[in-house]
């Protein structure tokens, strides 16, 4: 099986679109896939979980799958998003001084996607 970290830095839904259509069909063809919100994308997680918004059923479908690994700890501080990520449950990443660090993605043998 296949492995692909898809590490998010857009905080554009216009991008994350195509993060989530991706990661779900990747998903449907047997490949092992992780979402990581870095950046500015944490600030869409707050946009993501209303029930109103365009990318909702999508962002539940990927959530409900189990792909999405989590935010960065330090960016959803720094960008005042942590509040929200915890509330939705997300964890946060911060395996390399805060951050999410790609290189344990790679020894796990991890294609990485960056958006």
């Amino acid at each position: 099986m296949s492995k692909v970290a898809m590490f998010v830095f857009n905080g554009s839904p216009t991008c994350f679109v195509h993060v989530l259509l991706n990661a779900l069909d990747m998903h449907a063809r047997g490949v092992e896939v992780r979402i990581v919100m870095e950046g500015e994308s944490t600030r869409l997680v707050e946009q993501l979980a209303q029930p109103d918004n365009w990318l909702n059923g999508l962002w539940q479908k990927a959530c409900a799958l189990n792909l999405v690994e989590g935010v960065c700890k330090a960016c959803a501080q720094k960008l005042a998003a942590r509040p929200v990520a915890e509330s939705n449950n997300l964890a946060l990443l911060d395996d390399m001084n805060g951050h999410p660090g790609m290189a344990a993605f790679r020894e796990k043998g991890y294609e990485i996607i960056t958006f």
